[in-house]
């Protein structure tokens, strides 16, 4: 399940926000789910997240965005079909 960044962009700053990311990631949880927060941008956002028990995070915290063939040389990973 993914929590959306326009949640994850006022934590730290908007005390609702982390209210409902809080709630989709216990939703998520109790379904099975895996959490993805997307957006995240500050060290402080990720830090709330893993608080949180977010357990995947994406943004241009990590990297920009890459190309496919990039990603392998960037960071080492296989990219499968």
């Amino acid at each position: 399940m993914k929590v959306d960044r326009m949640f994850v962009e006022t934590l730290g700053s908007n005390p609702e926000s982390e209210e409902i990311v809080s709630a989709v990631i216990n939703l998520a949880h109790a379904l099975g789910l895996q959490v993805v927060a997307e957006g995240v941008e500050t060290a402080q956002q990720l830090q709330i997240l893993r608080s949180l028990g977010c357990d995947l995070a994406q943004g241009f915290l990590f990297s920009r965005p890459l190309p496919a063939a990039e990603v392998v040389t960037a960071f080492g990973l296989p990219i499968s079909a």
